[in-house]
Parts: structure tokens; sequence; C-alpha cells
């Protein structure tokens, strides 16, 4: 009887969604003049939905949260400035706040010199903002070196100092009590997880203890921003590949500097193998180890960003498809997916774990070679 109770309900609720949205289509179409004109309105929104999209995932001089047009249709940002910091060989150092550009409306003036924002990058340019082209198109401006503070290095810092705060405080409970408090309650149970679970079955229980700060780290950074780029503020930090390739480099390089005389044996001369075949398998194993982290960067960086892709694509398939069926089914697919993306963010956080777990296991290993 309860199930049933809650289908009704259920049902009950689609249909006033499918009711407000078969409503909403009929005043759409009263308002619209022609075939051809609802035509364009469609193609126009199909772009513009293309182009929130690109946006989206792309990182930005500024923090936005949204914009609107007021009473004499100008549009306003709601946001907050973040600094620019750019290397010139001609002017130096330039050090100013992003609300120069005007999220790209105008052109920023520092010590003389003048720069533009365009497409998200900043070029060198004069003080009427020209941009030259080439023949495909691409500007050809000198772009200075930007060390900018973006809105994904924002974040990152955000997160970082999060991390160190409630890490410090479950450190600093340890020393007074054998059990967490507050919110260490939680992460306890993860912790430990990451140790015997991830950890020791890959490392060893030799070896695992100068991995684990480095294990729980990107563990819980990983989780943390991917849980953040799902929220309405849309801050995604792993759809840049440059931080993706970042996290793989760390694990590369630990993976390097810390794996002892057998593994660097069976690289260059694999025992029990015969000569000519060793010699053939020297660059395969060197190529291996530039490959392994190389998957963890594309591994990363594409299921977030097919994960946005696909999740913003559906959104927008419910401002395209106003009738009975196509709004509520985009609502309820959107819905699914967001779910998910929650269990997509810790496990991408796993994975990247489980897999940097196993390098350094195999660093360490020692062999018994008969």
């Amino acid at each position: 009887m309860r199930r049933d109770f809650l289908i009704k309900k259920i049902t009950f609720l689609l249909f006033l969604v499918s009711f407000i949205s078969v409503a909403q289509h009929h005043d759409n179409e009263h308002a619209k003049h022609s075939t051809s004109h609802t035509e364009e309105t469609e193609a126009s929104l199909g772009e513009e939905i293309k182009e929130f999209i690109n946006h989206h995932l792309l990182d930005s001089h500024d923090f936005g949260l949204f914009s609107y047009e007021d009473e004499h249709g100008k549009e306003v940002h709601v946001g907050s400035p973040l600094p620019v910091i750019l290397y010139d060989a001609e002017s130096g150092l330039n050090v100013f706040s992003s609300s120069k550009f005007h999220h790209g409306e105008t052109v920023a003036e520092n010590n003389g010199s003048f720069f533009k924002l365009y497409h998200g990058k900043i070029y060198k340019t004069d003080a009427a903002g020209t941009i030259t082209y080439d023949d495909h198109h691409h500007a050809t401006n000198t772009k200075p070196i930007d060390f900018s503070i973006t809105k994904n290095v924002s974040f990152i810092f955000l997160v970082a100092l999060f991390m160190f705060l409630v890490f410090t405080g479950m450190a600093k409970n340890y020393k007074t009590s054998a059990l967490p408090k507050g919110f260490g309650r939680l992460l306890e149970p993860l912790i430990l997880y990451v140790r015997d679970e991830i950890a020791i079955p890959n490392i060893g229980k030799k070896h695992y203890r100068k991995y684990m700060s480095y294990l729980l780290t990107v563990f819980f950074f990983i989780w943390i921003v991917n849980l953040l780029g799902l929220t309405p503020v849309g801050i995604n930090v792993t759809n840049n590949i440059a931080v993706t390739l970042s996290l793989a480099l760390i694990t590369y390089l630990l993976t390097t500097f810390t794996a002892n005389k057998n593994y660097w044996g069976h690289i260059f001369w694999m025992p029990g193998v015969p000569t000519p075949m060793k010699i053939l398998l020297i660059p395969i194993e060197l190529l291996g180890t530039i490959i392994k982290p190389f998957s963890l960067m594309i591994r990363l960086y594409a299921n977030i960003t097919a994960g946005h892709i696909v999740l913003m694509s559906i959104i927008g398939m419910m401002f395209i498809f106003k009738n009975w069926i196509g709004s509520p089914l985009s609502f309820g697919l959107a819905f699914a997916l967001s779910l998910l993306e929650l269990l997509v963010a810790a496990l991408q956080a796993y994975i990247f774990t489980m897999l940097s777990a196993l390098y350094f296991g195999s660093a360490v290993e020692e062999h018994d070679d008969h």
C-alpha cells in the first residue's frame, strides 16, 4: 500500500511538471510569429547552450557566480575579481586586478602597457585593444608569461588550506584522545580504508608508511575538488589537464626516485630472459614507466570532463524540448546522472590512489631472482 501511494505521488508530480511544461510551451507558441523564426530561436538557443558548456569547462581570471541584465539591458556580473600576475620582457612584472578587464570587455592598462583578455588568454595590445591574426585566424599578439591566480588556482589553495586545518586538528585530537572529534569521526574510516585496503595490500607493510601522506593527500584532494565541480559554483579543477598532469607527474617522480635496484634491474636487464630479448625489452619497459603516469593523467581528465559535458547537455535539453515529455524526461536523466557523478567523484579519487599505490609497490618490491 505504501509503495502504491508513493507511485501515485510521483505520477502526480510528473503530471504537474508536464502540465506546467505544456502551458509554457503553449504560451511560447503564441509569442512566436513564424516557423522560420522558431527554428532560428532554437538554433540560437542550442549555440548559446554549447557556448555556456564550453565556458563552464574553462578556467577564468575572475570568480563569477552568475550574471543578469538590469533594467537598461546591461549585463551585470556577480562575483569577485582575482589577481592578475604577468611578466613581460619589455614592461617587466605587472600585477593588477582582473576587474580591469571587465570580463573581457575592456583593455587593462598597467605601467604604461596594455593587455586584453581574449578567449580566456591575455595578450599584449595597444590602447584600442587591437588583436592581429594569422592565416588560420589565430591571434599573433605577444602573450606575456601568466602567473595569475585563476579560479582553479584559488580553489586549489582553498582546498589545500581546508585539508591542512582538518588533518592538523585530527592530529592534535589524537594526542589527547584515542578517538577523533567532530569532522574527524567521518574521516577516520576513510583514512583507515586507504591504509588497510589500498596502501598495505599494494605496497606492503614494510614500505607503505613513507607513501601514506601522499596517498591520503591525493585521495582527499581529488575527491573534494570533484565534489566542488558538481556544485552550482562549477569549479572544475580536475577538468584542467594541467592539474591532472601535475598529479601524475608527482606520482611518476615519487616512483622513480624511491625505486630500489630490483625495479631498475627488471627494466634494464630483466632476469630469466634471453639476452637478445633483454635488449628488445629495455625501450619497451622504459616507455612503460612513462605510459603509466600518462594513463593516470588522461583517465582522470577525460572522465571528469565527459561527465560534465553530458550532464550540462542533458540540462540544456530541458530548455530545448519544451513539451510534456521532453522536459520531465531531461530532468529525470539529469537527476540520475548527478547521482552517478557523485559516485564517479569518489571512484576517480579511489582509482588514482589505487594505481599510484600499485606503482609505488612495484618500485619497492623485493624480488627473489632464480
